[in-house]
């Protein structure tokens, strides 16, 4: 019985396995698809506030053509309640955004976007081409040094400040604050003052729960030193690689660009990787920026000394609250039309904005703006100026605006730095490359012949030396294509790059060394006198094992490559494993099914033909 159970499942097991398979293939192949059509590349004109009026298509036109840029289309899109424009060459965008930015103003806000030319029933399933790489798509390669010292210091520089306050509040007499070092802060205290050193200690421990205080007597001294120990170095180096990470990809989110890769590379080191980018100037310039800004009360005696538009100010060094307390920022024009930064507050920045003001109505606040520049001999120091020195004029809260910004691209900046948050530690540019979109369009062609004449030889290769068994493989090749390309498609984080491309002719040869293992154990099983239904059965079987660890070992290998390695090296070793994985798919999976079809079906046709004959003659 159970014998016979196994025969009657077995049947609806192989259907459902063929249905499966050609599910999965039909899914990879529609997600293939819209690599056929090329994206377009426009801008979107937008108003800047809610509410406000798109400006109107032949105003914009009328400013392109002043400045000679040639406009191929220009429509109104409700959907988003935006103006497209698309020019010729494409190319041209980056150059057109300046323009109409300058000339629009506060009016409208004008970024360059990716336009997609796939049907509208592609698009609404949500699948997209594979993401190209900067040697197919061009653009700007930065690799940035961030530096960590310079990092730790100004905690160190910060957590004396927060201790001097801290004194200052609770009165502790006795005892005095000094830096001992770049990375160290020591508290110094006399017999008296004693209670209050351990006090001070214990509340800036609490508030950094890194530090480490190491406290020793010297004569009638009592000294507690602060420092990061070895693991909190470590942890805190790692905090601020995240910060900047987070940072810098915030930035480039503000900047529009949606195919950027930015990830960490060696222990200091960040890459970013900017696929279609027109303007190298503007992305390095708010890319690169170490800006940083804070508002500061005015003392008349003492402080730190800081360079203002008239002379020099004397600033409270303690902030008031600084930028990680802002949570979104407009540039905008004030009543006389001179350009300024609307900001407005997080919850904790709204409430200490309120009770400085509400104690200080009638007195001056400095906007300090900072940033860490290199210079002639590569030392990196802080350079900081106060932008604007506005009187308190009521109490403010969560929303207000800084003014005398000098220019709207200034403006503008500050802007865009604000919103994605400042930078602790300093960034050095160390690499900086720009491929032309020329340069990978060639690269694409040819990539793509390579790819082309390799498959052509390929499968001709194939036909001609196993027939019957070539047109198998030569039909599971194209399947193995179209599922790799379609997963690669897929996945949000594949970038196809040159190499990726020479991975894709690896690829194929990888997957006919599959075919190839199988068909000459059929051949062998042939020459000892089986059936051909047995020797595929048997050659398909003893072949699997030789399979899966050539597969093995390079997908070992591929993984480690995407571990190690960055940018063109990662987008090889990428490709490379998806396409071990499509292979063998592929190369076992659907040439067993395509045997059964070719071989196995007509075989059994011509039983049943034969055995309704038989039956037909004995009742004749």
């Amino acid at each position: 019985m159970f014998k016979s159970n196994k025969v009657l499942r077995t049947p609806w097991q192989a259907q459902l396995k063929r249905m499966a398979i050609l599910l999965v293939i039909i899914a990879l192949g529609l997600c293939a698809l819209p690599n056929f059509y090329q994206n377009n590349t426009v801008l979107r004109i937008s108003p800047s506030k809610s509410g406000d009026a798109i400006p109107s298509p032949d105003l914009i036109q009328q400013v392109l053509q002043q400045h000679h840029f040639n406009v191929a289309t220009i429509r109104s899109n409700t959907e988003s309640a935006s103006t497209e424009v698309m020019l010729i060459p494409q190319t041209a965008s980056a150059a057109a955004q300046e323009i109409l930015s300058e000339s629009l103003q506060a009016h409208a806000t004008v970024k360059v976007m990716e336009q997609s030319t796939a049907p509208i029933w592609l698009q609404k399933l949500g699948l997209s081409p594979i993401k190209l790489g900067l040697d197919l798509n061009g653009g700007v390669l930065f690799v940035l040094k961030v530096d960590t010292d310079k990092a730790l210091e100004k905690r160190m520089e910060n957590i004396a400040l927060e201790a001097q306050a801290f004194r200052v509040k609770e009165k502790l007499h006795g005892v005095r604050i000094e830096r001992s070092s770049a990375t160290e802060v020591e508290l110094i205290a006399l017999p008296k003052g004693q209670d209050a050193l351990r006090h001070l200690q214990n509340a800036l421990v609490k508030q950094f729960p890194q530090l480490t205080a190491v406290t020793y007597q010297q004569g009638n001294l009592q000294r507690s030193t602060l420092s990061y120990n070895e693991e909190g170095k470590v942890t805190f180096e790692k905090q601020t690689m995240v910060q900047a990470l987070t940072t810098l990809r915030s930035r480039i989110e503000e900047l529009g660009i949606t195919e950027a890769v930015t990830q960490r590379q060696g222990t200091n080191y960040i890459r970013i990787e900017l696929p279609g980018v027109q303007d190298p100037a503007a992305a390095k310039r708010i890319i690169g920026a170490t800006a940083q800004l804070s508002f500061h009360a005015l003392q008349d005696v003492g402080g730190k000394a800081v360079k203002a538009e008239h002379g020099i100010v004397n600033l409270n060094p303690l902030a008031i609250f600084s930028g990680a307390d802002i949570d979104t920022a407009q540039a905008g024009r004030d009543d006389y039309g001179k350009p300024l930064v609307q900001l407005h507050l997080t919850s904790q920045g709204g409430a200490k904005m309120l009770r400085f003001s509400r104690n200080n109505v009638g007195q001056p606040m400095a906007t300090l703006y900072s940033e860490y520049v290199a210079d002639s001999q590569g030392e990196i120091h802080e350079n900081s100026t106060v932008i604007s020195v506005a009187t308190i004029q009521q109490v403010l809260g969560q929303r207000f605006s800084i003014t005398n910004m000098g220019s709207w691209q200034k403006a503008e900046d500050l802007a865009l730095l604000l919103r994605a948050g400042s930078l602790d530690a300093p960034l050095t540019i160390v690499t900086e490359r720009t491929i032309g979109p020329s340069l990978g369009a060639q690269n694409i062609n040819s990539g793509f012949k390579a790819l082309a004449l390799g498959l052509s030889l390929t499968l001709g290769f194939m036909l001609l030396w196993y027939r019957k068994l070539g047109v198998i493989a030569c039909i599971a090749l194209v399947a193995n294509l179209v599922c790799l390309i379609g997963l690669m498609s897929l996945l949000p984080n594949v970038v196809l790059t040159l190499p990726g491309i020479a991975g894709l002719v690896l690829t194929i040869g990888m997957a006919v060394d599959t075919n190839v293992i199988i068909f000459e154990r059929i051949k062998e099983e042939r020459k000892q006198g089986s059936r051909m239904i047995t020797a595929l059965q048997r050659g398909y079987q003893q072949a699997q094992s030789s399979i899966v660890d050539a597969n093995l070992t390079t997908m070992i290998t591929a993984i480690v490559l995407m571990a190690i390695g960055y940018g063109p090296i990662k987008g090889f070793a990428i490709t490379l494993a998806l396409g071990i994985i499509t292979s063998m798919f592929c190369g076992v999976v659907v040439s067993a099914q395509l045997s059964h079809w070719f071989y196995r079906a007509p075989e059994l046709a011509n039983k049943t033909i034969k055995s309704s004959g038989v039956k037909g003659g004995q009742h004749g």
